[in-house]
């Protein structure tokens, strides 16, 4: 496999899954009710957090796919990133960034 077919294959895996997990209700409200039965503890907290759950995601994803140690660690940061910047580009949602929030406060004045 070349290198970009295994980055966009693990971004768009990583993406797809973590969205799952964190977003959707999934086939007969399975991921709703994992997510209920996760409850307000670590689980719960992991699985509303679509950063850290697409960390946890990309770990076996690049192990799967990488050779070496190192390119396995670099795969799952960049498996994880390039899901996180598909997210926030095409998530409605403005993230809760104080300086994002403050520019979009400062126009609303305007």
């Amino acid at each position: 496999m070349n290198d970009l077919y295994r980055l966009l294959l693990g971004v768009l895996c990583v993406w797809r899954i973590t969205h799952l997990f964190q977003a959707e209700d999934g086939p007969w409200d399975v991921i709703v009710r994992i997510r209920q039965a996760a409850g307000d503890g670590i689980a719960g907290q992991l699985l509303d957090c679509f950063y850290c759950l697409s960390l946890w995601i990309s770990i076996p994803l690049a192990w799967a796919i990488g050779h070496s140690i190192q390119e396995k660690i670099l795969m799952g940061l960049a498996f994880s990133g390039g899901a996180i910047l598909l997210e926030r580009s095409t998530s409605k949602a403005i993230p809760d960034a104080p300086i994002i929030q403050a520019l979009f406060e400062e126009d609303k004045e305007k």
